[in-house]
């Protein structure tokens, strides 16, 4: 995944989870205090995924219940997309667990007086063994892009998806290469 154009919180997100992956028995305080990002505590969320298929909100931020105007604690994550959105995103979150690597959806928040806000989703999957294949859990950062101040209060009804950006999976480091001098 490209980190070029993602809004600062979940970049910042994203690379302590790439500094988690490396040392899983260490802590990760080389990165940045949580102080100097409060504004991205109140918008992590955890989702769980249950024998149904269905992906239940473990935990949610302040500032995530706050825009969507309800606490999202025990609902289903996948209710609030509808229609194609829904399928594309729980398709998105099973691509996330197989592949074991975080995924970005870009897209829009809609309230129901059509008031929109451009939002970011950055999902990562939460491993409780390294090398383990099923991930069940995976940890989020729900980021607007835009002014919350045009959404005048009133929560993000509607969800619709822009753009997903697929894990990437490319490994790296060392490799093998042949060389034939004949």
């Amino acid at each position: 995944m490209t980190d070029r154009s993602i809004h600062p919180n979940t970049r910042v997100l994203l690379d302590a989870w790439r500094r988690m992956q490396e040392n899983p028995q260490g802590h990760a305080l080389e990165g940045p205090d949580v102080r100097d990002h409060a504004s991205l505590v109140e918008r992590i969320f955890v989702i769980e995924r249950r024998e149904d298929l269905s992906w239940l909100v473990r935990t949610s931020g302040p500032a995530l219940n706050a825009l969507v105007g309800r606490n999202l604690v025990n609902r289903n994550w996948l209710d609030l997309w509808t229609g194609p959105d829904r399928a594309m995103m729980a398709a998105f979150l099973e691509g996330i667990r197989f592949d074991g690597a975080p995924g970005v959806v870009r897209g829009r928040g809609e309230t129901l007086n059509a008031e929109r806000v451009e939002l970011e989703i950055a999902l990562m999957p939460l491993t409780a063994e390294p090398g383990r294949a099923p991930r069940h859990r995976m940890l989020g950062l729900y980021q607007t892009l835009g002014s919350e101040m045009q959404l005048a209060g009133k929560p993000v009804f509607r969800h619709r998806i822009s753009m997903l950006v697929p894990p990437d999976t490319r490994r790296l480091g060392p490799s093998l290469r042949l060389v034939a001098n004949n």
